[in-house]
């Protein structure tokens, strides 16, 4: 039987790389997305998987949904990949701002890994993946609410790898530099890249989905409570 994938936000450009990088390792991936079901749709249907739509926000449509998915078996791998940024500087930023941010990467973390953690645990095999960012190591102008977001998952990774390691699931952060999407086109000239990243060029999705697939592996069992960076060398 294959294992199951769950990945959020899976109908964006990074999200979408970890899909189809999943999928043709063999596992039945189920595709998130919030507002693009269409996208995730029609990425399901390339990859032959299913798709799914929650907000990571809303903890009982978010249970609910999970719940639906879980009921004929469990989900052995999870990929939080869903975020979003909304930038400012800090003495301007409104609280609705920081609070988004907040939500939906760090409360959307536990709202889908928490329902997931017993039922993957009993199958004494599970990954726990979480897409963070190298904000949360350098920290960046106008991202006060991002890298917050994205240390804490550091964290809450590193102590839930301590809670259900005997389990025989391990937990890990992926975290990113700035990868060739739309979301860095609009905040990195090349300029800017050259000058940040030592390798001088930006990343790709499918470099972030290879960590991923890697970790999600059987040759990745005894890599837990780790923050794997994919940055090009930027710290």
């Amino acid at each position: 039987m294959k294992r199951r994938a769950l990945v959020t936000g899976g109908s964006g450009a990074i999200g979408a790389a970890i899909c189809r990088r999943l999928a043709g390792d063999g596992f039945e991936v189920i595709v998130h997305a919030n507002r693009h079901l269409d996208a995730a749709k029609a990425l399901a249907e390339e990859i032959g998987g299913a798709a799914v739509a929650f907000d990571v926000c809303d903890a009982a449509a978010t249970h609910e949904a999970l719940d639906a998915l879980i009921e004929s078996s469990p989900i052995q791998v999870v990929v939080n990949n869903a975020g979003i940024h909304d930038d400012a500087a800090f003495p301007g930023m409104r609280r609705e701002q920081w609070q988004h941010v907040i939500d939906v990467s760090l409360n959307g973390f536990f709202n889908v890994t928490q329902p997931l953690v017993m039922p993957m645990a009993r199958t004494r095999w599970g990954r726990i993946l979480t897409i963070t960012s190298v904000a949360a190591q350098l920290g960046n102008r106008g991202q006060t609410n991002y890298a917050a977001a994205k240390g804490a998952l550091h964290s809450a990774s590193r102590s839930l790898a301590r809670e259900i390691g005997s389990r025989g699931v391990t937990v890990n952060c992926v975290s990113p530099g700035i990868i060739a999407t739309q979301m860095s086109a609009e905040s990195f000239d090349a300029a800017a890249i050259e000058r940040l990243v030592p390798l001088r060029r930006a990343g790709s999705p499918e470099d972030v989905a290879g960590v991923v697939a890697f970790l999600a592996s059987d040759a990745a069992g005894y890599i837990t409570g780790q923050i794997i960076p994919v940055n090009g060398g930027m710290v």
